[in-house]
Protein backbone atom coordinates (compact mmCIF):
# COMPACT_ATOMS: atom_id res chain seq x y z
CA UNK A 1 0.00 0.00 0.00
CA UNK A 2 1.64 3.28 -0.84
CA UNK A 3 1.23 6.07 1.15
CA UNK A 4 -0.14 9.51 0.58
CA UNK A 5 2.83 12.19 -0.07
CA UNK A 6 2.25 16.12 -0.58
CA UNK A 7 4.88 17.64 -2.31
CA UNK A 8 7.58 20.57 -1.30
CA UNK A 9 9.76 23.13 -2.83
CA UNK A 10 12.55 24.80 -0.69
CA UNK A 11 16.07 25.85 -0.97
CA UNK A 12 19.00 24.43 0.63
CA UNK A 13 22.28 26.08 0.49
CA UNK A 14 25.03 23.94 -1.94
CA UNK A 15 26.82 22.44 1.22
CA UNK A 16 23.85 20.27 2.09
CA UNK A 17 22.39 19.64 -1.59
CA UNK A 18 26.06 18.36 -2.33
CA UNK A 19 25.59 16.28 0.77
CA UNK A 20 21.97 15.09 0.18
CA UNK A 21 23.55 13.98 -3.44
CA UNK A 22 26.22 12.50 -2.25
CA UNK A 23 24.49 10.23 0.21
CA UNK A 24 21.19 9.68 -2.41
CA UNK A 25 23.58 7.88 -4.83
CA UNK A 26 24.13 5.39 -2.60
CA UNK A 27 21.59 1.86 -3.63
CA UNK A 28 18.69 1.97 -2.20
CA UNK A 29 19.10 5.57 -1.04
CA UNK A 30 16.91 8.45 -2.48
CA UNK A 31 16.68 12.34 -1.50
CA UNK A 32 12.67 11.38 -0.34
CA UNK A 33 14.28 8.89 1.76
CA UNK A 34 16.51 10.73 3.23
CA UNK A 35 15.17 13.57 4.35
CA UNK A 36 12.42 11.82 5.57
CA UNK A 37 14.32 10.23 7.85
CA UNK A 38 16.21 13.52 9.00
CA UNK A 39 12.82 15.19 9.64
CA UNK A 40 11.17 12.32 11.59
CA UNK A 41 14.82 12.16 13.21
CA UNK A 42 14.47 15.70 14.24
CA UNK A 43 11.00 15.72 15.48
CA UNK A 44 11.49 12.57 17.63
CA UNK A 45 14.43 14.40 18.78
CA UNK A 46 12.45 17.74 19.73
CA UNK A 47 9.30 15.81 21.03
CA UNK A 48 11.99 14.19 23.71
CA UNK A 49 13.20 17.40 24.70
CA UNK A 50 10.21 19.33 25.16
CA UNK A 51 9.45 15.76 27.52
CA UNK A 52 12.30 16.09 29.10
CA UNK A 53 11.82 20.28 30.08
CA UNK A 54 8.11 19.46 31.09
CA UNK A 55 9.10 16.21 33.36
CA UNK A 56 12.83 16.56 34.31
CA UNK A 57 12.26 18.74 36.94
CA UNK A 58 9.73 16.66 38.85
CA UNK A 59 11.38 13.45 37.94
CA UNK A 60 14.57 14.95 39.96
CA UNK A 61 12.94 16.08 42.57
CA UNK A 62 10.91 12.52 43.18
CA UNK A 63 14.24 10.72 42.76
CA UNK A 64 15.55 12.87 45.16
CA UNK A 65 12.81 12.20 47.74
CA UNK A 66 13.25 8.90 47.03
CA UNK A 67 17.01 8.48 47.55
CA UNK A 68 16.62 10.12 51.51
CA UNK A 69 13.94 7.28 51.93
CA UNK A 70 16.22 4.86 51.18
CA UNK A 71 18.33 6.80 53.51
CA UNK A 72 16.67 6.80 56.28
CA UNK A 73 15.49 3.05 55.80
CA UNK A 74 18.74 2.55 55.77
CA UNK A 75 19.70 4.26 58.82
CA UNK A 76 16.63 2.48 60.91
CA UNK A 77 17.69 -0.16 59.55
CA UNK A 78 21.43 -0.21 61.13
CA UNK A 79 20.18 1.08 64.25
CA UNK A 80 17.42 -1.55 64.95
CA UNK A 81 20.14 -4.58 64.39
CA UNK A 82 23.04 -2.61 66.44
CA UNK A 83 19.98 -2.41 69.21
CA UNK A 84 19.24 -5.88 68.59
CA UNK A 85 22.68 -7.11 68.91
CA UNK A 86 23.26 -5.78 72.23
CA UNK A 87 19.94 -7.05 73.33
CA UNK A 88 20.81 -10.64 72.83
CA UNK A 89 24.77 -10.48 73.68
CA UNK A 90 24.53 -7.78 76.13
CA UNK A 91 21.40 -8.62 78.50
CA UNK A 92 20.55 -12.20 77.89
CA UNK A 93 20.07 -14.00 81.23
CA UNK A 94 21.51 -11.51 83.54
CA UNK A 95 20.22 -12.35 87.63
CA UNK A 96 18.89 -9.49 88.85
CA UNK A 97 20.46 -6.22 88.81
CA UNK A 98 22.58 -4.77 91.38
CA UNK A 99 24.41 -1.31 91.35
CA UNK A 100 27.39 -2.68 89.28
CA UNK A 101 25.05 -4.52 86.94
CA UNK A 102 23.13 -0.97 86.60
CA UNK A 103 26.75 0.84 85.98
CA UNK A 104 27.90 -2.10 83.14
CA UNK A 105 23.94 -1.52 81.86
CA UNK A 106 24.56 2.54 81.50
CA UNK A 107 28.31 2.38 80.39
CA UNK A 108 26.62 -0.22 77.35
CA UNK A 109 23.63 2.34 76.53
CA UNK A 110 25.97 5.30 76.37
CA UNK A 111 28.18 3.20 73.91
CA UNK A 112 24.68 2.31 71.54
CA UNK A 113 24.33 5.91 71.59
CA UNK A 114 27.46 6.97 70.43
CA UNK A 115 27.71 4.69 67.66
CA UNK A 116 24.22 5.66 66.90
CA UNK A 117 25.00 9.27 66.51
CA UNK A 118 28.20 8.39 64.61
CA UNK A 119 26.18 6.65 62.21
CA UNK A 120 24.40 9.87 61.97
CA UNK A 121 27.06 11.99 61.21
CA UNK A 122 28.53 10.12 58.69
CA UNK A 123 27.90 10.74 54.79
CA UNK A 124 24.98 8.84 53.54
CA UNK A 125 25.74 5.77 51.27
CA UNK A 126 28.68 4.13 52.80
CA UNK A 127 26.99 0.72 52.47
CA UNK A 128 29.30 -2.21 53.67
CA UNK A 129 31.80 0.08 55.32
CA UNK A 130 28.74 1.48 57.71
CA UNK A 131 27.68 -2.43 58.56
CA UNK A 132 31.40 -3.78 59.37
CA UNK A 133 32.39 -0.70 61.44
CA UNK A 134 29.14 -1.08 63.47
CA UNK A 135 29.91 -4.91 63.72
CA UNK A 136 33.39 -3.91 64.59
CA UNK A 137 32.31 -1.35 67.90
CA UNK A 138 29.66 -3.74 68.99
CA UNK A 139 32.73 -6.96 69.59
CA UNK A 140 34.23 -3.99 71.57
Amino acid sequence: MQTKKTRHQFYLPDHLSARLDALAAQPGLSKTAVLSDALTAWFEQREAADIDARFGKVLARQVGAVERIERQVDYLTEVLGLFVRFHLTQTAHHPPFDKESQRLGQIRYEKFVRIVGQMAARPAREGEAKSSQSSKESKR
